[in-house]
């Protein structure tokens, strides 16, 4: 049976029927489907397969080791920048290692459609000495699945498994294969304890499990050589393969890697047998770097290090053929006199009131910042409202304001939305109550994960409690509501509160309108 599938759809699906127990997620795109999938799916409502969201990528990163200590599958999804946040556990989980199968998808999101930075996931499962799989089509996107979990518990290692926006977002045919039960409950007996004893013998038994890791990737069906003729040798990384072959159908001489540690043996082959070697990969040089050093200084090795391929921005079938010597088609220009769109906050949205009631206040202040953060709201630094200074990583408004604060800076402002704030703005939050420190802190509240559309928000309806329970002074804490008509009362809250010198914090309070909408859309079906 066959299915149309997104990658991450196939990614969803695969990991369902290799045996899921549990997926751990924080949303972002590009891979916030995946996580979606598994809560609709049949076969894993059934089977009561865990897929509630988690508060941030660390949590979901040390559940999901949790569920693997008993011995069940697990998933862990998020998109690039996510592996920042969950590195301590990522790192360290590979010296742990696993009992039941761990894999970790990374969605890495090249030309940075809908992120801050093209960082490239592949140096974590390189930094912590663990397989990793890149597959070119969403083919491979499900059939990988499997063997991941698989080489995951057969290694009692996790496995890294990274895929691009183009891949994660586009459809086709996917055949579907057999559908395996999960593990039974079989908790591990070995001592998952990093204390510096325990742990430099584990570590010493993750450098031992590296030949095995080697010789997995060389002797898998998803790494393979083609030779067709030719002068030029090319190693086609991920989705890669599939802009190569579009670009020259079955000629050339094509070394296909989709999993790592990459085969050595079979690119000194490869290199033997051509006079130079173009390296096809999407986001950053990482194989490109590896085969310099394999092959050394003398060799000539083409990529984006050079030039033959951008150095930025996602792979393209025009790109990877212009880099091949294929002819290209033209590239039309967008008509001049179109006018420019840039995105804006829904009409309706409270964010809007929000930010309606800072700018009346701050244009009193010429001196004043405000330290923006992480979801819909970061569209306040464009016009109408062009109210930010910064929007740096998850969580940073609120340090950076009271860092700023700390410099002399004032008035220091914050805005954080709802489940930015959860994720990692609260330790940000105590700091700055334990120090008291003159800043004011708007955790803007739609009470949804907006910006990724409309998942569940960990701390709806407790930001009252949590900030009383880090100790904010109930005098400096207040909930309004932002429409229109409150903006006048707010905008006169806002600016007592940043003429206070100490920590205040105001919570504006009304839901999304797309969330809104959609559930007066569902009521209505179900009338």
């Amino acid at each position: 049976m066959k299915k149309l599938l997104l990658g991450d759809e196939a990614i969803a699906l695969g990991a369902i029927h290799a045996g899921l127990s549990g997926v751990y997620a924080y949303p972002g795109t590009p891979s916030t489907e995946i996580t979606e999938y598994i809560q609709g799916d049949a076969t894993a409502r059934e089977r009561g397969v865990h897929s509630r969201w988690c508060t941030n990528e660390k949590t979901a990163m040390e559940a999901a080791l949790g569920m693997s200590y008993a011995g069940k599958r697990a998933l862990v999804c998020m998109k690039h920048v996510g592996m920042n946040v969950c590195a301590d556990a990522f790192v360290n989980s590979a010296i742990t290692g696993v009992n039941g199968g761990l894999v970790v998808l990374a969605a890495d999101d090249p030309s940075m459609h809908s992120s801050q930075n093209e960082q490239d996931s592949r140096f974590y499962g390189k930094f912590a000495l663990i397989p990793i799989f890149e597959p070119s089509n969403q083919q491979e996107a499900y059939d990988m699945m499997a063997d991941a979990f698989e080489l995951s518990e057969r290694l009692k290692e996790p496995v890294l498994f990274r895929v691009v926006t183009r891949l994660a977002h586009s459809r086709a045919a996917v055949e579907i294969g057999e559908v395996r039960q999960e593990n039974v409950m079989n908790a591990s007996t070995d001592q998952w304890v990093l204390l510096p004893g325990i742990a430099r013998k584990k570590y010493a038994a993750l450098l031992d499990k590296q030949p095995q890791m080697e010789a997995a990737a060389v002797s898998s069906l998803y790494n393979k050589m083609e030779k067709n003729g030719g002068s030029l040798g090319i190693i086609a990384c991920g989705i890669g393969y599939n802009y190569v072959k579009e670009a020259i159908g079955n000629e050339g001489n094509i070394l296909k890697v989709s999993q790592y540690p990459l085969p050595e043996e079979a690119i000194k082959t490869l290199a033997a047998e051509n006079d130079a070697i173009l390296v096809v990969e999407d986001g950053q040089p990482v194989v490109e770097q590896d085969v310099k050093a394999l092959l050394g200084a003398g060799y000539p090795i083409k990529g984006r290090l050079t030039g033959d391929l951008p150095r930025t921005g996602e792979l393209t079938p025009d790109n990877v053929a212009a880099a091949l010597g294929k002819p290209v088609a033209p590239v039309y220009e967008t008509a001049k006199n179109l006018a420019a769109r840039p995105p804006q906050l829904c009409q309706g949205c409270g964010h809007r009131d929000v930010y309606g009631a800072l700018v009346k206040i701050i244009e009193e202040f010429p001196d004043a910042r405000v330290f923006g953060d992480i979801g819909c709201y970061t569209l306040g630094a464009l016009p109408p409202f062009k109210a930010l200074a910064s929007c740096v990583d998850m969580g940073a408004s609120i340090t950076m304001a009271k860092g700023a604060a700390d410099a002399g800076l004032r008035p220091a402002i914050a805005v954080i939305g709802d489940s930015t704030f959860t994720h990692s703005g609260m330790t940000g939050l105590l700091d700055a109550i334990n120090e008291n420190a003159p800043i004011t802190v708007i955790i803007s509240d739609n009470l949804t994960t907006g910006m990724t559309g409309g998942q569940d928000s960990a701390g709806t309806n407790k930001f009252e409690a949590i900030c009383l329970g880090l100790g904010m002074d109930p005098e400096h804490l207040h909930v309004v509501t932002p429409l229109p008509k409150n903006i006048p009362d707010i905008a006169e809250l806002i600016k007592r509160e940043i003429e206070y010198e100490g920590v205040s914090v105001i919570i504006p309070r009304r839901e999304c309108i797309q969330t809104a909408a959609r559930k007066a859309r569902e009521a209505k079906k179900s009338n």
